[in-house]
């Protein structure tokens, strides 16, 4: 069975653009629009993993992986944090908030690819 994978960005072109490497990759994925989503999908989902985009309305990626990491049910989810900052700072922030990883944005197929399996131990 593939992977599942949660995408939530608030751009619709960097979310398709995910959503349909990691199809073309064989994983199971789904797509969220905002953070208030991304907790709906996520409890529905049970995804292995979550590519979070940092800065979106209502609701922060920040605030979207501190949930996760609070919420018992979802412990092993695996989160990858999607930034336009490369700077140190986005970087402490979010694995202060339990991220595992870090993307920055652009980013290519070949390093979107990589990073994923590496989170899924591929």
């Amino acid at each position: 069975m593939p992977e599942t994978i949660l995408v939530v960005d608030d751009d619709p072109d960097i979310a398709r653009f995910v959503e349909v490497n990691l199809r073309s990759a064989g994983y199971d994925v789904s797509v969220a629009s905002d953070g208030e989503e991304a907790l709906e999908r996520a409890a529905s989902l049970r995804p292995d993993l979550v590519l979070l985009d940092v800065m979106m309305p209502r609701m922060s990626g920040y605030e979207v992986c501190q949930k996760v990491r609070e919420n018992a049910a979802w412990q092993g989810i695996r989160i990858v944090m999607l930034s336009a900052k490369g700077r140190d700072i986005e970087v402490s922030k979010g694995l202060a908030v339990g991220a595992d990883a870090y993307v920055t944005k652009p980013f290519s197929t070949k390093d979107l690819l990589a990073r994923v399996g590496e989170m899924l131990g591929e």
